[in-house]
């Protein structure tokens, strides 16, 4: 049997994972958890070979936690699942230490077969958004940069952005117009989108 634990904040989803994984004779959930830090906690406590993580979560989201599992649990296979299909996400959960990453609109036999494969220590990835992946190529944003161009998004002001980050305007102006030429946007509000667009923020 596959251990599994599945860590998913919305009821209605978890409670419908775990019914499916349950009906597979060769898998067992051993855990659920509402949040990342929930999930780490459970895990470490039950030792599953599998953690299915939701990546946006409260708390802690499902990167932190597939993290803490690769560097605590090593043992633990993370399959990170999904409905944000952007490349720098991908990317994210890779540099996180996730084994899979599995959008939410899979059918039902690909996630039963993306948990039987990544407990056996396969690499799955949704082939879609890894086609797309390699398109995109990688996040050309410095973490700072990120910081600020994510603070922007809410219309946030260059000195509001500033107090936050704890820099000088001058600073983050100079974040934010390298920010803009590396994405090849008109202004802030437009790399901040393309960012989010590509999972960079």
């Amino acid at each position: 049997m596959i251990k599994v634990l599945v860590a998913e904040d919305q009821n209605m989803i978890r409670e419908a994972l775990v019914a499916l994984l349950g009906r597979d004779g060769e898998i067992e959930v051993v855990a659920e958890a509402g949040d990342g830090e929930e999930a780490v906690q459970l895990a470490l406590r039950v030792e599953p070979e599998v953690a299915i993580l939701d990546l946006d979560m409260p708390r802690r989201d499902g990167l932190w936690a597939a993290e803490q599992l690769h560097q605590q649990l090593p043992s633990c296979h993370v399959l990170i699942l999904t409905v944000f299909d952007r490349p720098g996400y991908l990317r994210r959960a890779i540099d996180s230490g996730a084994a899979g990453f599995l959008l939410k609109g899979s059918r039902a036999n690909q996630l039963l077969d993306a948990v039987r494969r990544t407990a056996a220590g396969e690499r799955v990835i949704d082939p879609k958004l890894a086609v797309r992946a390699l398109t995109v190529g990688e996040n050309p944003l410095t973490a700072r940069e990120r910081e600020a161009l994510a603070m922007s998004l809410d219309g946030s002001s260059i000195e509001t952005i500033a107090a936050k980050l704890h820099l000088t305007a001058g600073t983050v102006r100079t974040y934010l117009s390298v920010a803009i030429q590396k994405l090849s946007a008109q202004n802030r509000v437009e790399a901040a989108r393309i960012a989010e667009e590509n999972g960079w923020l």
